[in-house]
């Protein structure tokens, strides 16, 4: 129990974990693991929440089909089970703007959350577009020796690395 504890863990052995993650849900569902879907059926059942019935007659809507089903609980599963592990290890506080955030761009939490706000806009976009996540892409795409899955992977490294340069060298 010593190990659910720890703030970090292992970079293989959880690489390990969702490797065999990945099997039992190839195995169980014949379905791949990802997350991005998820995302644009909760607004669609948001949608639907407020307009009625008719948000389903959308080609997207019909498309990927407006249920929560085992990918919405992947999510819950990845939101509780985070949370779970911060209290676990003693890490969770409640923090609007994490340090070096703060140490670059300054403590203003209203800065924060439109930045964090206008990236989920362009990650979402960017995951639908592709149609796949980095876990749909990364973990089950790679997996499967997709080759697409393995182009948007480098693209993600790619991305990241120069995002991670313009924000932190070149904006600051």
């Amino acid at each position: 129990m010593d190990y659910f504890t720890e703030v970090r863990w292992s970079p293989y052995v959880v690489g390990i974990g969702i490797g065999v993650l990945s099997w039992f849900t190839f195995y169980f569902s014949k379905k791949p693991i990802a997350c991005s879907t998820t995302f644009a059926r909760a607004s669609g059942i948001a949608e639907r929440l407020l307009r009625g019935p008719q948000v389903e007659q959308r080609p997207y809507y019909q498309k990927i089909k407006l249920s929560w089903g085992w990918q919405g609980m992947l999510v819950t599963g990845i939101v509780l089970g985070a949370l779970f592990s911060a209290l676990l290890s003693g890490d969770f506080r409640w923090q609007w703007v994490p340090d070096l955030w703060a140490t670059t761009f300054g403590s203003s939490p209203l800065l924060r959350i439109l930045v964090a706000l206008l990236g989920g806009i362009i990650l979402g976009f960017g995951a639908r577009w592709s149609d796949g996540c980095t876990s749909g892409h990364g973990i089950s795409g790679t997996l499967q020796l997709a080759v697409s899955s393995w182009v948007s992977v480098v693209c993600f490294f790619v991305g990241g690395v120069l995002a991670a340069q313009i924000i932190f060298r070149v904006i600051a």
